[in-house]
């Protein structure tokens, strides 16, 4: 018998000014997996990784995270109890090191952000140090983010969301702005780091060429409904996805 999921959505709606931008959307991911949310602008991707990170709250249904619902709690409970989020423009401190932005995450996570007269820089620096080396960003510690190549810059943000040590990791268009051998490298980094750690990972991406190399299975939204739901082969090869989303030609997968 396998697993249950560790991510658990159930008919999930909402709606704005009566346009239905989630129409009983559902799915299911599993704890070191790689789901890619993809579709058309408009479709409902935003606003389903809003109500999953708590940002938008659903009119109906269900989000659960290892059996425990989601819906209703804030934004920084459902961070505490495992979610994590980056997004698509880096939100990092460019005036700060990459060893303090990363220490300002971890005062996050123990709630000694509002203590002023902590330093960031006295906080937890092996365990910043570990994170910047899982995202292969040790040796430039202490460099200032504004100084940062792009895909550097993404990096940093990715080891800011470990810091909370989550179990579901949202990421809004992580390779948006960067060059193809970056997308690349920062996908396999997540493959990685969703393998080792047991991290869910829901990714959203136009980027089509990362999306059927790198997730295990790919959900189609299209007008605020899941359209299909499967492996990267299967997707590609669906009529309807061809038709609504994909045109006549797809990666291969």
């Amino acid at each position: 018998m396998s697993a249950p999921a560790l991510l658990q959505v159930r008919d999930l709606r909402k709606s704005f000014g009566g346009i239905d931008a989630l129409a009983g959307v559902s799915f299911t991911l599993q704890a070191g997996q790689m789901l890619a949310l993809i579709g058309p602008n408009g479709a409902g991707k935003s606003t389903c990784f809003n109500a999953l990170g708590g940002q938008v709250r659903p009119d109906t249904g269900s989000v659960r995270l290892d059996g425990r619902e989601l819906v209703g709690l804030s934004a920084a409970r459902i961070c505490r109890l495992g979610v994590g989020r980056t997004f698509q423009t880096a939100a990092v401190f460019r005036s700060m090191t990459v060893l303090e932005n990363v220490q300002t995450a971890l005062l996050s996570r123990d709630r000694l952000v509002f203590h002023p007269w902590r330093r960031a820089g006295r906080h937890a620096v092996d365990e910043a140090m570990a994170l910047l080396e899982q995202t292969q960003m040790a040796g430039k510690a202490g460099q200032a983010c504004g100084e940062l190549a792009y895909g550097d810059v993404k990096r940093v943000e990715l080891a800011m969301a470990l810091a909370h040590r989550p179990r579901l990791l949202l990421m809004d268009e992580p390779t948006a702005g960067m060059a193809t051998n970056e997308r690349h490298a920062l996908m396999q980094l997540t493959r990685q780091l969703a393998d080792t750690r047991g991290i869910a990972v829901l990714f959203t991406e136009h980027s089509l060429d990362v999306v059927f190399k790198h997730a295990d299975r790919i959900a189609v939204l299209v007008r605020g409904s899941l359209l299909a739901e499967g492996e990267p082969a299967a997707i590609a090869a669906d009529p309807r996805v061809q038709a609504a989303y994909l045109g006549t030609e797809a990666p291969a997968a």
